[in-house]
């Protein structure tokens, strides 16, 4: 080596390091400010459903693997044209700037399933592959100077930025930047990663720019590669179907989803970080964890959310980071480094398909959750606590005998776990069963087989047979949307639908109340005190629009001459409200009705103007009202398809968010009268519940003649504004201003 060469080396080599954490760090920053910045932009076109998120997810997902493998085929090349190469295709992707969504509109005719990975891969594709690719391409360049020690180290500090871009979203993008000027942000955030990786270029030492990149080490067995995947695929699976289990099955609250995909970003960087103590400590716990939380994953969890919610967070975190660490341990020397992310990447996607794509379609529950957990606990590596019972599992003649018995008997007990599917077990039998299977699974730790059966026992016992019983009956539906579960309530006085943890609707099995209003829709309730009055407001011909079907309760209140029209997103939801044998207020009362399917909100813009005399909008996905219908261009679709003088009933019940500012701000914003009625439980109604509905107007004498007509003067109050709040738009809303009293009762 020449002195200036020398020289020059050793002007560049102090800056690689700072280079290439920045790059790496920024452009995982990126893709994670990406993905929920994307969906908030998206949500008016394609709902906020869990399912929707995961559809996103997997489209991140399989972008990821785009980048990875385009990466791993560069390293192929001389760096000096990966880097020529790189930057040529950044500019290519720069032609998708600002990022944002295209025009595209879904069709009602086409399934959510495919069509929404259209359209996210169509508008943002090219700009997530070509970031995408950051972190195994800089860790190859990175290693290209064997002085610079270990690039996995990096994959620590890409999932560090990871997380950062996922958490600051929610807590500082969103409340304070509109989605134009995000979309800045991230414009200039990109403009930033291409001179970093025109710096990283740079500090490839000068004798290997035209080296060609050849692997030393021996190539990994098929077997090897197929254990990475699995390794990757049960976490990323995980990750997702712990978003579906927390947002439906425990707790609705906002934001939540944030959680699983932060603890799973988390995971690597414990897991690929150079020391290894953490990841060690983590991986010796994880039988223990898998089994207690695991083992609870059949009951329901809804009473105690947060004491569920916080066991189902660790569980996926414990096992995210075991395998996690495991990968990291097989892990191939550098010259495979970009072969190895591929894998992963591969095992990623797969995780991910089975839940979003396969389960929504082959498991009428949300199955697959057990099944990862229990393919974890196959997986993760273990060791027995004592050395004696190690060396009863170590004898051939009495190892084959329990790796038989163990689990044919934890199996077997778990039926009288379940008082749910025999209810004439004694509960103190019950409580020795699962006793009993947890013991077995403590003294099957190290037996990778025989533990996972025992895992899968011990759900079992804790409801699994009653929630398998459950799927054999008719009663359960699971579409794109969510889980519907039809079922009976606790005083056997009515039938009721439920979508994870909340009530869509009931209906009175009492002859003679079949036709009552119930739950939120009472005749007490605001929505019915103006159904109850529209002949009075409207006439006998009066249009009424409902947006979203439930059970089809509201149809009960049509009367001989009136035009009802129900909006519904979701098909499976239409078969429940028209089957009578699940319910039957549209067969008894909505025979003439009409119902729309597709998104409300797209359907609305389409319908004739000043068409709808009343249109209630009653569209919840769990406990929470999509965002993307109450904005104010939500309200002047809302405007246009109604009279001058109709009325808009909008539901904003709620257990974690005050919605009143929201429509105080957009009422305000649009012109409109407004009026608020909080009903609360009565016994004068059969299965009333409590709820909230506000009632929207342009035209004061209209407001003044709902008030006086509707049999409760006083209980309706006006709507307050909150200063400084200034509502929601496509472009800028938070729901961090709403958040109330999250006591998880």
């Amino acid at each position: 080596m020449t002195a200036d060469a020398g020289a020059a080396r050793w002007s560049k080599e102090p800056l690689a390091k700072p280079f290439f954490v920045a790059t790496v760090v920024t452009g995982s920053f990126l893709l994670f400010l990406t993905q929920p910045m994307v969906g908030r932009m998206a949500l008016p076109r394609v709902g906020g459903a869990p399912a929707v998120w995961n559809s996103a997810m997997l489209v991140y997902q399989a972008l990821l693997l785009g980048g990875y493998a385009y990466a791993h085929w560069l390293g192929r090349l001389r760096p000096r044209r990966q880097a020529g190469l790189h930057l040529a295709l950044f500019a290519v992707a720069a032609l998708w700037l600002p990022i944002g969504l295209n025009s595209a509109v879904p069709s009602h005719q086409l399934s959510p399933v495919l069509w929404v990975p259209w359209f996210l891969i169509s508008s943002i594709g090219p700009l997530f592959f070509i970031v995408s690719a950051q972190a195994p391409l800089m860790q190859r360049w990175y290693a290209l100077e064997s002085s610079r020690g270990e690039p996995y180290a990096l994959y620590a500090a890409s999932n560090l930025g990871s997380f950062a871009g996922l958490v600051s979203y929610p807590l500082l993008a969103e409340p304070l930047l509109s989605l134009e000027q995000q979309s800045a942000l991230w414009t200039a955030g990109y403009a930033l990663l291409v001179l970093l990786v025109v710096g990283c270029a740079l500090t490839i030492p000068a004798q290997s720019v035209e080296a060609l990149a050849a692997a030393t080490s021996p190539a990994p067995s098929r077997r090897r590669v197929l254990h990475w995947i699995l390794l990757a695929a049960i976490p990323s699976g995980l990750m997702l179907s712990t978003t579906t289990h927390l947002t439906t099955d425990i707790v609705a609250m906002p934001l939540l989803w944030v959680l699983p995909l932060g603890l799973y970003l988390l995971s690597f960087v414990i897991a690929f970080a150079n020391g290894r103590a953490a990841s060690s400590f983590i991986t010796q716990l994880a039988p223990l964890v898998i089994l207690i939380a695991g083992g609870l994953t059949f009951t329901q969890q809804s009473n105690q959310p947060l004491f569920s919610a916080t066991l189902g967070l660790s569980l996926l975190f414990v096992v995210a980071v075991t395998l996690h660490a495991e990968m990291y341990r097989l892990r191939p020397a550098a010259d495979r480094l970009t072969g190895f992310y591929l894998t992963m990447s591969i095992g990623g996607v797969l995780g991910g398909a089975f839940c979003a794509i396969a389960a929504p379609v082959i498991f009428d529950w949300a199955y697959e959750h057990p099944l990862l957990i229990v393919a974890a606990a196959f997986l993760i590596p273990q060791r027995s606590f004592l050395r004696r019972i190690e060396a009863l599992w170590a004898s051939p003649r009495l190892g084959r005998s329990l790796s038989l018995w163990v689990p044919a008997i934890a199996v077997t007990i778990s039926l009288a776990g379940d008082r749910h599917f025999l209810p004439q077990v004694p509960s103190a039998l019950s409580i020795g069963a699962t006793i009993l299977i947890g013991l077995l699974a403590v003294f099957a730790i190290g037996q990778r087989a025989v533990f996972a059966a025992c895992v899968a026992a011990l759900m079992m016992s804790f409801g699994g047979w009653s929630t398998l019983h459950e799927s054999l009956q008719p009663f359960r539906t699971r579409s794109y949307f969510g889980i519907y579960s039809v079922g009976t309530s606790s005083d056997k006085t009515a039938r009721m639908l439920t979508h994870g943890t909340t009530i869509h609707g009931l209906q009175n099995v009492i002859p003679g109340m079949e036709e009552e209003p119930t739950s939120y829709y009472t005749r007490g309730s605001g929505v019915g005190r103006v159904m109850a009055s529209a002949e009075l407001l409207f006439g006998p011909g009066a249009h009424i629009g409902v947006v979203g079907l439930g059970t089809g309760t509201l149809a009960c209140y049509s009367k001989p001459g009136q035009s009802w029209t129900f909006f519904e997103i979701d098909p499976a939801m239409v078969k429940i409200a028209t089957d009578p044998s699940r319910f039957s207020f549209m067969s008894r009362c909505g025979r003439d009705a009409r119902i729309i399917l597709g998104d409300a909100r797209i359907r609305l813009a389409a319908h004739p103007p000043t068409s709808l005399d009343i249109l209630a909008v009653d569209a919840f996905s769990s406990d929470a009202v999509p965002m993307h219908l109450l904005t104010r261009e939500a309200l002047a679709v809302y405007a246009r398809v109604l009279r001058p003088d109709g009325i808009l009933m909008m539901h904003i019940s709620n257990r974690y968010l005050d919605l009143e500012p929201v429509l105080a701000a957009g009422a305000r914003a649009g012109g409109w009268e407004a009026a608020v009625l909080a009903h609360n439980k009565s016994a004068r109604y059969l299965n009333d519940h409590p709820s909230v509905w506000v009632a929207m107007t342009r035209d004061k004498q209209t407001m003044e003649d709902l008030i006086a007509v509707s049999g409760a003067p006083k209980s309706w109050k006006k709507l307050q504004e909150r200063p400084g709040f200034p509502g929601w738009t496509d472009d800028h809303a938070s729901i961090l201003p709403l958040l109330q009293g999250l006591s998880f009762r």
